[in-house]
């Protein structure tokens, strides 16, 4: 096989879903936003493993592991070989009616932003917020996917 042929060839897509609740989200739809987004930050190398769930579960992880009992749009946890991700389609319904897009636009933001936040990005300080909005677009828009502006 030939150099090129091997720079060419991609990691295969260590990705591993739970999806809890009524409707469920298209696997393939996943797999490609996952996929992107770790293009994006040069990690297609880097395991997934995403929890699609309601408010009550996520808002439970966010006590147990971050000390807040309240319910929150995706947590997200760096590990050694990869990351956990966990989303609240109860929330990104919510958010996508009141925001006049679509439920999978907005679960595909929080899949994006989760992964950002395990490879470096934050959206704490003023500046890392910038970096880390700019990378959320940029991601989207190579899905072909529309959402509000976030902090807008």
């Amino acid at each position: 096989m030939s150099a090129a042929v091997r720079r060419r060839r991609r990691p295969r897509l260590r990705l591993e879903v739970q999806d809890r609740g009524r409707p469920r989200v298209d696997r393939a739809f996943v797999r490609r936003v996952v996929a992107t987004t770790l293009a994006f930050v040069s990690r297609e190398d880097l395991g997934v493993s995403l929890l699609l769930t309601d408010d009550a579960e996520i808002a439970a992880l966010h006590a147990a592991h971050l000390g807040d009992a309240t319910a929150t749009d995706v947590i997200s946890f760096a590990l050694d070989d990869g990351a956990e991700i966990v989303v609240s389609k109860e929330t990104a319904r919510r958010v996508a009616r009141e925001s006049g897009h679509t439920t999978r636009a907005e679960i595909a933001l929080y899949i994006v932003h989760g992964i950002l936040h395990t490879t470096g990005f934050d959206d704490v300080r003023a500046r890392d917020r910038v970096r880390m909005r700019e990378a959320e677009r940029e991601v989207m828009r190579r899905l072909r996917l529309s959402v509000r502006a976030v902090d807008a």
